[in-house]
């Protein structure tokens, strides 16, 4: 019998998780963080801390990255 242990919801790390796939999306678009946030109506720091994985962005700003980078909210939280 094999046991295979599977990271609970609780305790992955979100910020991480969403800064990672924004920032992918981001450098696939040809995007520069100064566009993406003046597009976003975000402050370029709060990106930056997004991205880094250090800022928690609301629902709606992930919305509006989301929708500038084509993709579904869904997406941003995909590991």
């Amino acid at each position: 019998m094999t046991i295979v242990i599977v990271p609970s919801i609780l305790t992955m790390d979100w910020q991480a998780i969403v800064g990672a796939n924004i920032l992918k999306l981001r450098k696939r678009r040809g995007l520069s963080q100064e566009e993406l946030a003046v597009d976003a109506e975000i402050d370029v720091t709060y990106l930056r801390g997004i991205e880094r994985g250090r800022r928690n962005p609301s629902l709606m700003v992930m919305v509006r990255l989301a929708d500038q980078l084509g993709v579904h909210p869904t997406k941003l939280l995909q590991d």
